[in-house]
């Protein structure tokens, strides 16, 4: 074998063992970039956070599924309402601000009449554990 056969021999050998897979396994893989969306204060409440709080209130004051069903109901008219108010005022405005008080306080009155008394006090009681509850969820 003369030396430029066996130069291009140990070449093409070369480059096929650095191209086959077995030789890059042990390369560890880049994690996948994640973009976290960016939420101001007059962005839009999106749907899915009605089911995931009546998700998160499931899981943690246990309710029956027809209290789950219910405030999953107020909860989306809730976002609808708190979206459309968002909508109609400027960010920061007092017809704003009053607007979600009164959003808020008709959602809390139907809230407490679907979970009864005791469920409702375990309600506000476990506030920060819904919380985290539903953070896990997105």
């Amino acid at each position: 074998m003369t030396p430029a056969r066996f130069f291009l021999a140990a070449l093409t050998l070369s480059l096929a063992a650095s191209s086959c897979s077995v030789f890059h396994r042990h390369r560890p893989e880049a994690a996948p970039v994640v973009v976290e969306p960016v939420r101001t204060t007059d962005s839009p409440t999106p749907p899915t956070a009605a089911r995931d709080l009546a998700d998160a209130m499931t899981t943690v004051l246990h309710l029956r599924p027809d209290q789950t069903t219910r405030a999953r109901q107020v909860l989306n008219s809730t976002v609808e309402q708190v979206n459309a108010a968002r909508q109609q005022y400027p960010a920061q405005s007092p017809q704003l601000n009053a607007a979600l008080a009164r959003i808020n306080a008709s959602s809390d009155k139907q809230l407490r009449q679907i979970l009864g008394p005791t469920s409702y006090r375990e309600m506000q009681v476990k506030r920060a554990q819904i919380q985290a509850e539903m953070q896990q969820r997105r």
